[in-house]
């Protein structure tokens, strides 16, 4: 995977595959430590602990339409690459936390890439899941909770192309804001 975005819909995909209702995204930005956590956590059906202490083998996956599951391991892989560290537990019927923490100083450090976009879509693809995206950089954040915009916008779907515009535009500017402090 080129960017972080990109992992964060791959494990977001698994995450609906586990017909979770609620999909939160964390992403902490600490320039004192020179890391970037990246954190998905949902409350779908979860995993057993066989099943997952073989998640992060590339040959381990639940999907029958191919027999290799990547986005875990290329996620560690990552991670690692940087000095950082993966983390993941899951429990049945309860959920799944992943969490991947990356040395942003390393040269081999991914790009957080388009996060607004792969929000946006998965808030567009999957208007039945409230999405909890959070983004925080030493201290100041930024929380984005469907819940509130499907509240607010009342009758109007929230997959409708100018709610999901302006979505993308509050991230957007929202993230531009804090990264300028």
């Amino acid at each position: 995977m080129k960017n972080m975005a990109l992992h964060i819909m791959d494990i977001a995909q698994n995450s609906i595959r586990a017909k979770a209702s609620e999909v939160i995204v964390a992403i902490n930005v600490d320039e004192h430590n020179h890391t970037t956590t990246v954190e998905i956590e949902d409350n779908g059906e979860g995993m057993d602990a066989i099943f997952l202490k073989k998640v992060i083998d590339p040959y381990t996956t639940s999907r029958t339409t191919r027999k290799v599951g990547l986005g875990i391991p290329l996620l560690k892989m990552n991670s690692d690459i940087t000095g950082g560290s993966f983390t993941i537990e899951s429990q049945p019927n309860k959920g799944t936390k992943v969490q991947a923490i990356f040395y942003n100083n390393h040269l081999d450090c991914i790009p957080l890439g388009d996060i607004s976009g792969v929000i946006m879509l998965l808030i567009g693809a999957n208007p039945q899941i409230n999405f909890n995206y959070k983004f925080e950089k030493n201290d100041v954040a930024f929380n984005l909770d469907t819940r509130e915009i499907k509240e607010t916008i009342e009758d109007i779907p929230i997959n409708n192309p100018e709610v999901l515009h302006f979505i993308k535009e509050m991230i957007q500017e929202n993230m531009e804001k804090i990264n300028s402090y």
